[in-house]
């Protein structure tokens, strides 16, 4: 009789999970953006696919009910609701509705996360390594030992730390050749140059590009932010030519590089021109200038997509903020006419024929660019403090982050092209 009473009861209560989900609101209404996005990871870790609501209250999630994941919700301070089966229903019917631009997209993996990043950086030096640890994601640190010992392919989804793929440090040479910490980053990546068997850091960071791209091609999801996508553009480009300055790498550079720069092999951008002296901090006229710009009147737009025609640039761009506060970096922003026309346009500011934001596909695989450093650090500086993301639980600049942590998750989506 007892063990016919358990089991009644246990019928009951897998009946009552059956019967009940919990809606994760991504609106205004939200009191941690950033957090909800680990508890859609969270439960995807348990085998229970989430459904992203694309354009309903600003791309909310929704998952069966469990105790588990209540937890979860009230442990990280997330705003939530448990609703009936029948409430659930009612909002995947109205949002597959032909006449409203809502979609539902089914996240039913979980994402293989790597961070291209230096052993000696710090968490704060990257804002999506600053992200994924308050939104308790994980991933692993990689660098260029990993990529040239063939490691991506275990990965679903890549970010670049803000790095310098043409051997130029940053070309923080004339600023900062005399700090300790240029010397450092100049002596390490030298010896691991030697330790591969290649002559210059420049001719190092281009295999390890090549490798990256190739990843992608194979399926894989790039992210990057900061100077890494302009400057992994500059190096495929650049592969065979020497850009580099003899204060880098002790040999002059090539005779009419300019003109041999090959468009063809990079990712996003075309027709820019690349800036040779070591006396200038740009690398290249991709880069917009940094001394017009004004904190006070820095925003940018992100455009609105069809959810059920283009649900992939929708994941993107799902946000309960449509203009959003700009931010610097050692790449700040993309000047359009950079931009190759088979990219998609994600954020902008109009005004000043700037890219914020993009996105496209190359081979099997996507990759996506974000202009800036930090999105709550206006102006960010070499030593500067780290951002305290506790301060910033509904950053509208970090959810574009997020949202492209979760995008490898979702079923595969056919890409424009």
């Amino acid at each position: 009789m007892k063990k016919l009473t358990l089991i009644i009861c246990f019928i009951i209560l897998a009946l009552n999970t059956r019967a009940a989900f919990i809606l994760i609101p991504m609106d205004n209404t939200q009191s941690n953006h950033l957090k909800a996005y680990g508890v859609a990871y969270f439960v995807l870790t348990n085998e229970v696919e989430v459904s992203w609501l694309l354009n309903y209250r600003d791309g909310s999630f929704m998952f069966p009910y469990h105790n588990i994941f209540e937890g979860e919700l009230i442990a990280r301070g997330v705003t939530y609701q448990v609703i009936a089966d029948v409430q659930a229903a009612s909002i995947i019917t109205q949002v597959n509705d032909p006449e409203i631009n809502m979609s539902e997209i089914r996240l039913h993996k979980v994402p293989r996360i790597a961070v291209y990043t230096p052993p000696n950086s710090l968490p704060w030096d990257d804002a999506v390594t600053l992200a994924l640890t308050y939104a308790e994601i994980p991933y692993d640190a990689i660098y260029d030992t990993e990529i040239l010992n063939n490691i991506l392919p275990i990965y679903d989804w890549l970010h670049l730390h803000h790095e310098d793929f043409t051997g130029q440090y940053g070309k923080f040479w004339f600023a900062y050749r005399e700090t300790q910490w240029y010397r450092e980053e100049v002596r390490v990546a030298e010896e691991m140059a030697r330790r591969f068997g290649y002559k210059r850091v420049a001719d190092l960071k281009l295999e390890v590009a090549r490798k990256i791209q190739q990843f992608v091609a194979g399926g894989g999801y790039l992210f990057a932010m900061c100077s890494a996508p302009e400057s992994i553009d500059i190096a495929l480009a650049a592969e065979g030519v020497d850009i580099v300055h003899e204060v880098y790498d002790g040999t002059p550079i090539e005779a009419g590089a300019q003109q041999k720069l090959d468009f063809s092999k990079t990712f996003a951008f075309h027709n820019f021109k690349i800036e040779t002296n070591p006396y200038e901090y740009s690398k290249s006229d991709i880069d917009v200038p940094k001394t017009d710009r004004d904190q006070r009147t820095d925003f940018f737009t992100l455009f609105e997509f069809s959810a059920k025609w283009d649900p992939v640039p929708t994941m993107l761009t799902q946000n309960h903020q449509s203009v959003l506060k700009g931010f610097m970096g050692q790449t700040t922003a993309f000047r359009i006419h950079t931009v190759k026309p088979t990219v998609t346009i994600l954020g902008e500011t109009k005004a000043k024929n700037e890219v914020r934001y993009m996105h496209g596909a190359f081979g099997q695989g996507t990759f996506t660019f974000y202009g800036g450093h930090d999105p709550e650090d206006y102006r960010h500086y070499v030593g500067d403090p780290q951002t305290d993301l506790e301060l910033h639980p509904n950053s509208p600049g970090y959810r574009l982050i997020l949202n492209n942590v979760l995008f490898p998750a979702a079923k595969k989506q056919k890409q424009k092209t």
